[in-house]
This record gives C-alpha cells, structure tokens and sequence, in this order.
C-alpha cells in the first residue's frame, strides 16, 4: 500500500475515534501511535501526529499541546523495537499509555497548572488517574482491534498461499 494510503487510513481511525462521543482520553491515540510505526514503519510518525493536529485543529490547541504531541512522537520511535510479538506490541502500547501520561501530566504542572512544589506535581499526577485508567482501557480495546486485524491478514496471506501452492 501506498504511503499516502496508509496515512489516510491512520487519519481516519484517528478522527472516528475522536470525533465520536466516547468518555474522557477514550480513543485509538496511543494504540495508534504505537500500531503504525511499529507496522509501517517509523516514517509513520509524521502521519500519526499530522492526524492529531488536523483534528486538533477541531477540537482547540492548549498549552500541553506540544507535550501530546511529543508523547506521540516518542511512542512512534521505540515502537520498531517493541514489534517482533505479540506480547511485545501490547507491553510496548502499554508503555506507550505511561509516557503518554507521564509527559502530559509534567507538562500540566510545568505550566504552572498545580503550583511549582513537590506536592503540585503529585497532585498533577492524582488529578489525572481517572484519565490515565480510561486512557489504559481504550489503548487495550484498541491494541486488540489491531491485533485482531493483524491475526486476520496473516490468516488471510496463508489461505491464498496454500490455494497457490
């Protein structure tokens, strides 16, 4: 498949699973960011997160933006190395949910969002469980989607192998 193909395919994943109502951090993101460089290729990455910023572009741009953003990227770039398995790919996306939520919630409290003290940056994290679990929950429902799709390809390539051989 083609590089644009593909990168509109990742779009729209993106922009159904936000666009439709779904609670609070409940969407393919993370999954995605990890999914696609990580069976794509690297080279993914700008599409995943050109996704993001077009749908970001609907929903608003806030001042942990860049940090979204940069989560994304960073779960993109270790992704080729969780990818060979199945148990790597769902360790690897639920990875991907820790940094994501590490890096946002630093940004919240680096922006002055709980005050700059220890106690400000653990209540950053503590305001953002009930997040960080919807976030852990949509990335597993996701990560077995992809999975899913995975498994039927394969099933599918070795059903037309052997009706050739």
């Amino acid at each position: 498949m083609s590089y644009i193909k593909i990168s509109f395919g990742i779009f729209i994943v993106l922009a159904i699973t936000r666009f439709i109502p779904h609670p609070p951090n409940f969407t393919s993101l993370i999954a995605l960011s990890f999914y696609a460089p990580a069976l794509f290729g690297v080279r993914f990455i700008p599409a995943v997160v050109l996704s993001f910023v077009l749908t970001d572009l609907y929903f608003g741009f806030h001042g942990t933006t860049l940090f979204t953003w940069g989560s994304v990227i960073l779960v993109g770039l270790y992704s080729k190395y969780l990818s060979s398995s199945l148990i790597k790919r769902l360790s690897g996306s639920f990875l991907g949910v820790c940094l994501f939520f590490i890096t946002t919630n630093f940004g919240v409290w680096l922006l002055g969002g709980y005050g700059y003290t220890f106690s400000g940056l653990l209540l950053s994290y503590t305001m953002a469980l009930p997040f960080f679990v919807s976030t852990i929950l949509s990335t597993l429902v996701f990560s077995f989607l992809f999975e899913f799709f995975i498994k039927l390809k394969n099933t599918y390539f070795l059903l037309k192998l052997e009706k050739n051989l």
